[in-house]
């Protein structure tokens, strides 16, 4: 034993301690510290307070509720341990005199357990459906002291401390106690509020010290900092109640819904390029007016929880709980969900359950142990994306992704969720190569667990959010994405139809003279149209990593390139489907999006381009106002072919139908020549109104048509009484309305 550990041993038998507390306690290895520290009766009636506070000169014990002086206390067996006596149990407070001032505060180890039986219980079971409001940094105040209560899931841990600016980031100073069998680390921290910045200290089951963020932190640092942030408790003060209550009706199936999908940090940027990315102040200022000038139903978010990794787009967040601090306060991004709504735009947000990033201050090996993720890397690991994998069969992070995603749709109002790369969550062999896979325990690739989860928050969010949506990235054929949880299916409310966007772009891609070999591409996809409730996208992942803009998709010439994506944009509107178009599409960005620059706003000086804007916002209002194209999106009795098999010309006709007899004629020619004479048959005689037409000269076109409408002649044709004679513009979609 070394001299030190000599005097230790000596002057904690004085005292009546252990001498390898002490040591733990000094090292700030001392797993419990509530047992050391904080008033401890002794059996002649008195109280002992022990503070550990290194650093500090002197404490002395004052009264709660005044400045008199309860005694000083004496030094302890340890450097920076003070000791004090009260005469019976009473309230105090600890002055400590520190080199450069005086503090007076409350003993964070005087406060009883906070955290109630029913919340260990839930927490316990994965049904803990408000997680945000129960660990992390909660601004509240326990026997009428304002402070933050800390608390974090760490059942392996060795150790848990708070550490911030407000113990000077000392792992010695905030030791939590442990609730078993939860495995849940609390503390209650007196004088400390709002904006602090913090992380948890944890010694891991092998000994090792770590240094996290909290996994429910309600803010962060803006990156590349990593603390975590007391959030504000302010409630906000919303004004969104008539939005709320209609929601239902603006995100049903009979409803319009054309989605602007965002990437806040590339739409804008002060002063161009090299500018600062917009925040939420500068978005309610500029992109709500934009998105309602350009006739869209919903802004779809690509993910704002926060993420380290700006190339990541989001996709790897490691602050499930938390708004990114890149674009400003959590209170500012509920005023930005708050001005969407009183403008009339709904909000959904991309959110990521299939995998998280390995950064050291995340989630992975959290405690020593795989806590968030599967232990396997046949399970856990993604080799695609460098990122682990939840264990959504652990009932703890089941109910932990589950209180995510009801924490986004609650908390802040929005109005429905995107899950990211459902297709990765529901394949154990997704992306692996065999004998690299581990099957359930019926021998199969199906992911239970997953299947287990995205049932159940679907079920969840339709009891506890009302009008809510939650939407699928689904890339494979996997059976009832949208069909109820009742009848087996998982229960989305909507499924993006990749199908449809990689067999359309394909076919707008070959050169107008071969597309006649290709005629299916346009035809194959309402072979399964109605098999789910479909939403068709156009989003980021089409204009990135080599695959060029939208525009540079299309073949031929300039005219001939404009001409196709208008021709493009007219066949997806008048498509049964909700629609969803990534920004900068709507003009025509010319080239591939990066993250690291705005969009391409200055194209918009062109006539083509702004021609292509234009043609957006007409297909917005054309969709929004006629029943027929969006009431019966998601129903066969929607749609009916008139013509699908004009492979030779590269046309194609189609009704769309509200079960209200109210239809609207699509007609599309792919080629580059103007078709006169085209027949086509209509059941009503007279007037019909060409109310769009792609090829119009606002448009950029060449403003070939039908003058705007034309009398039907009583020819019979396509099993109708009366036709129609048209002319049909060159790559371009009109569509036609029936007498009133």
């Amino acid at each position: 034993m070394s001299r030190r550990e000599e005097s230790h041993a000596r002057a904690a038998h004085a005292a009546g301690l252990a001498a390898a507390d002490l040591e733990a306690l000094a090292r700030g290895t001392l797993a419990n510290p509530f047992a050391l520290l904080g008033p401890h009766a002794r059996d002649d009636g008195q109280v002992d307070v022990r503070a550990y506070l290194p650093g500090a000169e002197s404490v002395t014990l004052v009264c709660s509720d005044s400045d008199h002086s309860l005694g000083a206390c004496r030094e302890g067996p340890i450097e920076g341990l003070f000791v004090g006596e009260l005469a019976a149990p009473s309230d105090y407070r600890l002055r400590i005199r520190w080199p450069d001032g005086e503090q007076v505060t409350a003993d964070p180890y005087a406060f009883p357990l906070l955290l109630g039986d029913i919340d260990l219980h839930l927490l316990g079971e994965g049904n803990h459906r408000r997680l945000g409001e129960c660990l992390g940094a909660q601004v509240m105040t326990c026997d009428g002291v304002l402070g933050v209560r800390f608390a974090v899931w760490a059942p392996n841990a060795q150790r848990v401390a708070v550490v911030g600016d407000f113990n000077g980031w000392d792992t010695r100073r905030h030791g939590m106690r442990c609730r078993y069998p939860a495995g849940v680390w609390e503390i209650f921290i007196p004088a400390i509020g709002a904006g602090e910045r913090y992380k948890f200290a944890l010694i891991d089951v092998n000994g090792e010290p770590l240094l996290k963020a909290d996994p429910v932190a309600l803010s962060t640092e803006a990156p590349p900092l990593t603390a975590s942030v007391v959030a504000d408790a302010t409630p906000f003060d919303w004004g969104d109640d008539a939005w709320l209550a209609s929601r239902g009706e603006r995100q049903a199936a009979d409803a319009p819904i054309s989605i602007y999908e965002l990437h806040v940090s590339s739409w804008r940027k002060h002063g161009g390029e090299e500018g600062e990315i917009y925040r939420w102040p500068d978005l309610i200022d500029t992109l709500i007016p934009y998105v309602v000038e350009m006739g869209f139903t919903h802004i779809e978010l690509m993910p704002i929880m926060e993420y380290p990794f700006g190339g990541s787009w989001g996709y790897q967040p490691l602050s499930l709980f938390a708004p990114s601090g890149r674009f400003g306060t959590p209170a500012e991004f509920a005023a930005f969900i708050d001005a969407c709504h009183r403008a009339g735009i709904g909000v959904l947000l991309d959110w990521v359950p299939g995998h998280f990033p390995s950064d050291p201050h995340g989630l992975a090996r959290f405690d020593g142990t795989a806590l968030y993720e599967y232990a396997h890397p046949f399970e856990g690991y993604h080799q695609d994306w460098n990122t682990y994998i939840y264990n959504l069969g652990r009932r703890e992070v089941h109910g932990f992704m589950l209180a995510s995603a009801l924490h986004w749709l609650r908390h802040f109002h929005l109005d429905g969720l995107r899950v990211d790369a459902v297709a990765s969550m529901l394949y154990r062999n997704y992306s692996r190569r065999e004998g690299e896979w581990i099957p359930n325990h019926h021998g199969g690739a199906e992911n239970l667990e997953a299947m287990g989860f995205l049932q159940h928050l679907n079920q969840v969010v339709a009891e506890e959010v009302p009008g809510g949506v939650v939407i699928a990235e689904e890339s494979t054929a996997w059976p009832g994405v949208t069909t109820s949880v009742a009848q087996e299916g998982l229960g989305f409310s909507y499924k993006w139809n990749m199908g449809w966007m990689h067999d359309t772009l394909s076919y707008m891609s070959h050169d107008p003279l071969y597309r006649r070999y290709h005629h299916d591409q346009l035809t194959f996809g309402l072979v399964y149209a109605f098999n789910e409730r479909f939403v068709l996208p156009i989003s980021h992942d089409e204009v990135v990593h080599g695959k060029g803009s939208l525009i540079d998709k299309m073949p031929g010439d300039d005219w001939q390139r404009f001409a196709n994506l208008r021709a493009y944009l007219g066949f997806m509107w008048l498509h049964p489907g909700k629609k969803l178009l990534f920004m900068g599409c709507e003009f025509a960005q010319g080239r591939e999006w990066s993250h690291d620059r705005e969009l391409d706003w200055w194209l918009l000086r062109y006539p083509s381009h702004a021609g292509i804007q234009r043609l957006v916002r007409d297909l917005n209002t054309l969709y929004r106002e006629r029943p027929a194209l969006h009431a019966r999106d998601t129903e066969a009795s929607g749609f009916r072919w008139v013509i699908g098999d004009d492979n030779v010309n590269s046309v194609f006709a189609w009704w769309r139908l509200d079960g209200e007899g109210r239809r609207v004629l699509a007609v599309a020619n792919m080629t580059p020549r103007t078709l006169t004479g085209y027949r086509i048959g209509v059941p009503t005689a007279g007037h019909w109104t060409e109310r769009f037409n792609s090829d119009a000269g606002h448009y950029g076109g060449s403003n070939v048509g039908n003058a705007g409408g034309l009398e039907s002649e009583a020819t019979a044709c396509h099993g109708e009484v009366q036709s129609l004679v048209l002319t049909l513009p060159p790559l371009a979609v009109i569509a036609l309305l029936p007498p009133a």
